[in-house]
């Protein structure tokens, strides 16, 4: 399903389904690599946390040369919790690839079919939604916090693709990448509220734990989205690894507390 690469000192995930077509290259960052020290020890891929910039520029150059890209070749969304999708041209190389300020404005999903434009997406227990139309040859990344994932941002990621790409659904391939899991995360009533809107008559989603608290699984949420959408089962794959329980591995805002750097999302078409 996945496999933890170290190379030059940072370690990463990669996902057999993507890796499979030759068509991208891709990773999910760990803590583990980089220079920031901290809470954001070590490899911080974000800048609005509070880190030292000239780190998240290193940490971030070490990552893109991974995939043999440089730094300018990398686009970010300033993410908001949201479900605005923004398709990637030529023209936004580089936007958000050394500061926030320039990052793509109000933005939780990318979608491109440009080679060479590397997609970047941030995570400390949000959900990861990474796509690829192999057939079209796009890609798509989604940022799905419990707002996204209600939002449903994964679907709307896809119907993006195939509006402006001509993507069938059915041949989308798609990774549920680690992320604060069913085991960890705890929701109160207007959080179950919203869940109850957007994904009606799925009680499987949560699991009462006390008085006016639920335990919600995002992971499968984001699975039914994209089954919904229209992908095909066995072509979505969700990781199961939990943010908040594997914090020497991964950031966790929660089992941080709030104090700590992101990982993130990397695709390019080759």
């Amino acid at each position: 399903m996945y496999t933890i690469v170290e190379k030059e000192g940072i370690k990463y995930l990669i996902f057999e389904i993507f890796t499979n077509t030759g068509l991208v290259e891709h990773v999910f960052t760990t803590r583990i690599g980089g220079v920031s020290a901290g809470h954001f020890k070590s490899l911080n891929m974000a800048f609005h946390v509070g880190d030292d910039p000239a780190a998240v520029a290193e940490n971030r150059r070490q990552a893109c040369g991974a995939l043999g890209a440089g730094l300018e070749d990398l686009v970010a969304g300033q993410q908001v919790h949201g479900t605005t999708i923004f398709r990637v041209s030529s023209g936004h190389r580089g936007r958000g690839s050394l500061s926030m300020e320039d990052a793509i404005p109000e933005t939780d999903g990318l979608i491109t079919m440009e080679k060479g434009l590397l997609l970047s997406s941030y995570y400390a227990d949000c959900v990861p939604v990474m796509l690829l139309d192999p057939v079209r040859r796009a890609i798509g990344l989604a940022h799905a916090g419990w707002k996204g994932t209600v939002g449903r941002i994964a679907a709307k990621t896809v119907q993006s693709m195939s509006c402006y790409y001509g993507t069938d659904p059915g041949d989308c391939l798609a990774v549920v990448g680690p992320s604060i899991g069913p085991c960890c995360y705890e929701v109160d009533a207007p959080v179950l509220e919203r869940v109850e809107e957007g994904f009606a008559g799925r009680p499987e989603l949560v699991k009462q734990t006390a008085p006016g608290r639920w335990r919600l699984n995002l992971w499968l949420a984001n699975r039914i989205a994209l089954v919904e959408a229209g992908l095909r089962e066995d072509n979505i794959v969700v990781t199961g690894l939990c943010t908040s329980c594997n914090q020497e591995l991964f950031f966790s805002y929660r089992g941080q507390t709030g104090a700590c750097g992101r990982m993130a999302s990397l695709m390019m078409i080759k």
